[in-house]
This record gives structure tokens, C-alpha cells and sequence, in this order.
């Protein structure tokens, strides 16, 4: 790969290009002062993982793979459900329950843009797991710098 963060300055890559190459569970590509852009790889069989944010809206994109998308206002009314592929895009307004689950034979590549950001600038977690610890640990923070909606719930995760 040869993208890098480089904070809120000019930047362009070729995000279908790095999207395709990245094997990280997720890749922080690019952080701006509202918004942010990550790289995800999720493994056949796995999933995104059931999350919530309550501030914050999210769109993603897959670029290679195919999936189930399922949405709704609490993490046991999950009403809205999709299949969807390389190409589709999925827009998931803030307060919104959200998982996206590999179906496919093959890792499901995708990437995210956050408003406002969402993750530390240029952190990279090859796993599921390793996300879960470094925002456990407060290493997987939003920057000083960035635009924050003030005091609202925390995010959830199922």
C-alpha cells in the first residue's frame, strides 16, 4: 500500500486501487477537521461487528466481495437488510444499529468515510481485535484538531 495519512492537508490516492490492496481489518487513509476516510478488509465470515454512532454518519463502499448489510434503530431491530457487492455504497445515518457481514468466499474490501471523524489519524489494526484493544487502551481516538459534535452517547458495539 502507499497511502498515508497526512492529516488535514490536500491529499489524493487511488482509493479503489489501496481499497483492493489493504488486508487490515482497518487502515485510517486520511483525516480531515470533519471528516474521515478508512480502508477495511473483513475476512470470509466476519463482519464489521454490530455498532452504533450516535453523532456520527458513515458511507461505505465495497470494492471487492459481497455481503449483508443490516440496519435499524436498536441492535435487536435490525429491519433494514441488503445484499450487497462490489459497486454498492451503503449510507448509514447517525444513531443507526449497523453491521456489514462477509458472505462471500473471498475478504470483503470496503472502505468508510466518517463524519466527523471517528478514529486516530494513520492508525492501522490488522484485526477485529486489535481495534477492540486500541480503543480500549484510548489509543484509538479522533484528534485534538478534528471537529467533535459535543457531549452525545458514546458509540455502542454489540
Amino acid at each position: 500500500m502507499t497511502v498515508s495519512d497526512n492529516g488535514p492537508h490536500p491529499n489524493a490516492f487511488d482509493i479503489e486501487g489501496e481499497t483492493r490492496a489493504n488486508s487490515n481489518y482497518r487502515t485510517v487513509a486520511w483525516t480531515g477537521k470533519y471528516l474521515q476516510v478508512t480502508l477495511m478488509s473483513i475476512p470470509v465470515g466476519e463482519s464489521i461487528g454490530l455498532e452504533v454512532h450516535p453523532e456520527t454518519d458513515q458511507f461505505l463502499r465495497l470494492d471487492a466481495g459481497q455481503g449483508r448489510c443490516v440496519m435499524g434503530p436498536a441492535q435487536d431491530r435490525l429491519e433494514f437488510e441488503q445484499d450487497v457487492r462490489d459497486g454498492w455504497a451503503i449510507q448509514v445515518p447517525a444513531g443507526t444499529w449497523h453491521d456489514v457481514i462477509n458472505t462471500g468466499d473471498e475478504p470483503m474490501r470496503l472502505y468508510t468515510i466518517y463524519a466527523p471523524v471517528h478514529h486516530a489519524p494513520g492508525i492501522t489494526q490488522a484485526t477485529a481485535a486489535d481495534a477492540s484493544a486500541d480503543e480500549e487502551a484510548g489509543r484509538d481516538e479522533p484528534p485534538s484538531w478534528s471537529v467533535q459534535p459535543g457531549g452525545g452517547e458514546p458509540d455502542g458495539h454489540a
